[in-house]
């Protein structure tokens, strides 16, 4: 029996559930369901089967040393230098798995998805991790419930011996209306869930067969690793030469060791606002609410308040989400084309798509309360017990802190110095500084940035504790 390890992709953007999902903090991080984020979700629906420390998550560098920092400082990690799709992914992760020793059984999953029943889940897993061990790669088909245009179709072959586990015949694109009303008539598509299980050596020998060019850079940078760099530094320098390409086009669709396992386990990738509203409880006029809301006379509506109060009159099949620095109002039916929103917002070089208001940090998180053209930035910033910021400078602004709570410790060029409740101090341009909290209890300043530049790039390190 091979040993069984969870790979979670968690690289992606989060596009369509914007204004809550960000470039920076995208979906796979966030709570949308439930007390935990979608990611520990994911991990925490495949014990006992899979244990933590068998867990590898493919993700962005950006993710593991920003935002996302503490969500996926318990578990190991590799970066993706750049977004190649699911394939290099994939591969990625099999080589890595492989360069250990051993030929594991690979549980694939987005770090992404909701899966209601649990139980019948871990069920269908235990079948599929059975297949793989003999030489099949197994995805999971999702019973469809509706003419659904969204998703990717496989068409499974009538059932033999062993009706657990179907061969495929044939995978199909995102089909018009009229063929997806076909397929669920016909009974025998599945949509396509993105969740796979095979052993390693198996999908790298049908990517050798399907995909030699990305096939070819994985052998190298296993060549290299062998050769004395570590398996990230080789990823580093030859991974943006794959191609981008998915694991269904680049080589399920191609390959005849594919099975699928019927499921109907209330999965949904929540790629939509209607999605999640979908997913959510619900009020007795189907209504589906969160925060500081007033709903009079609604009907089947998605409505999300994160910071400010939100009333809503008169309204039917509406999602309105609200953040602090955006809000969102749409169809229920068109919550799908966010992602034109997200574009409009990319080519007008505004940042409201990038990050929120308040950025988390591995250190703690600051607030953006105020900026202004002529040129001063006003921010809120919370260090974690025992933590502390870089030790850098700026080349184009001063900051001035006041300590609102707790006890600063600041490094400001050659003085170290302590900063109580009620006190400030200068930052000019250029100096070194650094702020640490060496108390029990988080500290609070107001920080006033005055310059030309105001970006957060503006920032030279010189040494810190997370490795930026």
């Amino acid at each position: 029996m091979s040993k069984v390890h969870a790979v979670i992709l968690a690289g992606g953007s989060g596009s369509r559930l914007w204004p809550m999902s960000r470039q920076n903090l995208p979906k796979q991080f966030l709570t949308l369901d439930g007390d935990a984020t979608l990611l520990q979700t994911t991990i925490d629906r495949l014990s006992p089967t899979i244990v933590a420390k068998d867990v590898l998550i493919v993700t962005q560098e950006s993710h593991a040393k920003g935002e996302a920092y503490h969500a996926l400082l318990p578990y190991r990690t590799l970066f993706e230098p750049i977004g190649r799709n699911t394939a290099p992914a994939i591969a990625l992760a099999a080589a890595c798995l492989m360069a250990e020793g051993e030929d594991p059984v690979m549980v694939v999953l987005p770090a992404d998805h909701i899966i209601k029943d649990e139980v019948r889940f871990r069920a269908h897993l235990d079948v599929a991790i059975q297949a793989a061990q003999s030489g099949k790669l197994v995805t999971f088909g999702i019973r469809p419930t509706r003419p659904d245009t969204g998703f990717g179709y496989i068409k499974a072959a009538a059932s033999g011996d062993d009706a657990q586990v179907l061969e495929v015949e044939r995978f199909t694109e995102k089909p018009n209306h009229a063929t997806a009303e076909r397929f669920l008539k016909d009974g025998d598509h599945y949509w396509n869930s993105g969740m796979f299980v095979w052993r390693a050596s198996v999908i790298l020998a049908e990517m050798q067969r399907y995909l030699p060019a990305a096939h070819q850079i994985v052998q190298t940078i296993l060549a290299e690793s062998r050769a004395g760099v570590t398996f990230q530094q080789a990823v580093e320098k030859h991974f943006a030469a794959m191609p981008s390409i998915s694991i269904d086009y680049g080589v399920l669709e191609k390959s005849d060791r594919v099975s699928l396992i019927p499921c109907d386990i209330g999965w949904n990738d929540v790629g939509s606002w209607q999605a999640v509203h979908e997913v959510a409880p619900k009020d007795e006029n189907g209504n589906a609410i969160q925060g500081n809301v007033i709903a009079i006379d609604c009907k089947n509506s998605l409505i999300r308040a994160e910071k400010r109060l939100v009333a809503v009159i008169g309204v039917e099949d509406l999602c309105v989400i609200e953040t602090a620095d955006a809000v969102l109002i749409s169809k229920s039916d068109q919550t799908q084309r966010v992602r034109e929103v997200v574009d409009a917002l990319h080519e007008q070089g505004a940042t409201e798509h990038i990050f929120h208001t308040k950025v988390h940090r591995p250190w703690g998180s600051y607030t953006v309360l105020e900026e202004d053209p002529e040129g001063f930035k006003l921010k809120r910033i919370e260090v974690a017990p025992g933590a502390r910021l870089s030790l850098q400078s700026h080349r184009q602004r001063s900051e001035h802190w006041v300590v609102v709570s707790g006890t600063a410790t600041v490094t400001n060029g050659e003085e170290i110095i302590t900063v109580y409740k009620n006190q400030s101090t200068y930052i000019p341009i250029g100096t070194k500084h650094r702020l640490e909290n060496l108390g029990n209890e988080p500290l609070h300043i107001v920080e006033i940035q005055v310059g030309d530049y105001l970006g957060e790039d503006d920032i030279q390190r010189y040494e810190d504790n997370y490795g930026r």
